[in-house]
């Protein structure tokens, strides 16, 4: 399953750089699928197809977001989630929206990073 950011996060920002997906961004911050992937353009839930590179709506105004859909718990890259390794408050937590097994994140790990 994904990861997100709970209203406790005091804004260190000590997760963003530990992402190997670029799914982490500051709040208020636009995001898209390219930031630190290989997408060239995403085909979204209800079929519609979106460049990359368009900037999407932060999720989040108030504080540190994830983007569940770059989320892959570090699969592929580290033993364990590093946004919740390095997170002083303990406010990377599973997000019960987004349940995935490990062959799905690493299914999404190969989608993101396809070269």
């Amino acid at each position: 399953m994904a990861l997100l950011i709970t209203e406790e996060c005091i804004n260190c920002g000590a997760c963003e750089p530990e992402c190997p997906n670029t799914a982490i961004y500051e709040g208020g911050e636009e995001w898209s699928w390219s930031d630190g992937t290989e997408l060239s353009e995403v085909e979204l839930e209800d079929g519609s197809v979106t460049p990359g590179d368009e900037q999407q709506e932060p999720v989040s105004d108030s504080f540190f977001y994830i983007v569940s859909g770059k989320c892959t718990e570090c699969v592929g890259f580290h033993e364990e989630p590093q946004c919740a390794a390095v997170c002083p408050v303990d406010c990377c937590v599973p997000d019960p929206d987004y349940e995935e097994t490990n062959d799905e994140l690493s299914e999404k790990q190969q989608w993101l990073h396809a070269s």
